[in-house]
């Protein structure tokens, strides 16, 4: 599978086993400056929105995967960013595969064929394929930053990748949490019906080291080679997600490539989300990294 997806994203074409669909297989309509629901795939859930900022183009774009601790959300659930299109960036939201249907790899592999189907046809849509960059929130941080690292070892980084409020290692999660003297919202993660045990098919209690290892703390562990530049937000009074996983990240990130760009940041008092992460002090940061990445 991931042979697949590489050929794909080296310009091999589309390819069924990734789940593309041919060109005229679009399905899509028109909503002033966006163009929704476009199939990258066969599956109800492979569809993605195409948001442009005003003028000709080609623009860059950032891909934002949406959260909903894997078991819901939909890219539509909120509307693109404005300050991102007010920077003459498009927005493109992606949906994939949830639980009640389908476990780990499928989220990855959907947002791997998403990224792909945007290379192949992103011109057509004046779109500049190769100046992506991936943004997510909780459970879609988690998925852009795994989609990251995917790009990265193929050959094809991405200019960056935006992580707002992301687990990073399921298997120390709970003991992050309890470093802080907090209890979970949601419960714990060890759980097995916890939302990660849920993406994974199994507790993560059950196995730690095969918990660790499929996350983004986890595949730093053993990288060699350089990685793209990464913005981490957190919130330091998230109820669901200690923001300790935030520095798992950072940390990771740096020891895996010393000379690698980290912008990292808690944002005080914020939950969450929430409008702690709308604030200029968050937005505006995060606005003119994507602009420098993006060129």
């Amino acid at each position: 599978m991931a042979r697949l997806i590489r050929r794909s994203l080296l310009g091999a074409g589309l390819v069924g086993a990734a789940g593309m669909v041919a060109w005229g297989g679009w399905r899509w309509r028109t909503s002033g400056s966006g163009l929704l629901d476009f199939a990258y795939g066969t599956d109800p859930r492979q569809t993605l929105d195409i948001w442009l900022p005003q003028g000709k183009g080609p623009f860059p774009l950032v891909v934002d995967i949406h959260g909903g601790a894997f078991r819901v959300g939909d890219k539509a659930d909120t509307p693109p960013s404005p300050q991102v299109l007010a920077a003459g960036i498009a927005v493109v939201r992606v949906n994939y595969r949830l639980t009640d249907t389908a476990i780990w790899p499928a989220q990855g592999k959907d947002c791997l064929a998403a990224v792909a189907w945007l290379q192949q046809t992103g011109a057509a849509h004046r779109l500049d394929p190769a100046r992506i960059a991936l943004w997510g929130q909780s459970a879609g941080a988690f998925l852009a930053v795994s989609t990251a690292l995917s790009m990265t070892e193929m050959g094809m980084p991405p200019k960056g990748v935006v992580s707002f409020y992301a687990p990073t290692d399921f298997s120390t999660e709970d003991a992050d949490m309890a470093a802080l003297g907090r209890t979970a919202a949601m419960g714990q993660a060890d759980g097995a019906d916890s939302p990660e045990s849920t993406l994974l098919g199994y507790a993560v209690a059950s196995d730690r080291v095969a918990a660790r290892a499929m996350g983004p703390v986890g595949r730093l562990d053993a990288w060699q080679g350089p990685l793209p530049p990464i913005l981490i937000r957190h919130g330091d009074a998230d109820p669901m997600i200690s923001d300790l996983q935030a520095r798992r990240l950072r940390d990771a990130w740096l020891k895996a490539d010393p000379g690698a760009e980290v912008d990292y940041a808690l944002v005080a008092g914020a939950g969450h989300g929430g409008g702690g992460f709308e604030k200029a002090e968050v937005m505006g940061p995060t606005v003119a990294f994507l602009q420098r990445v993006l060129g």
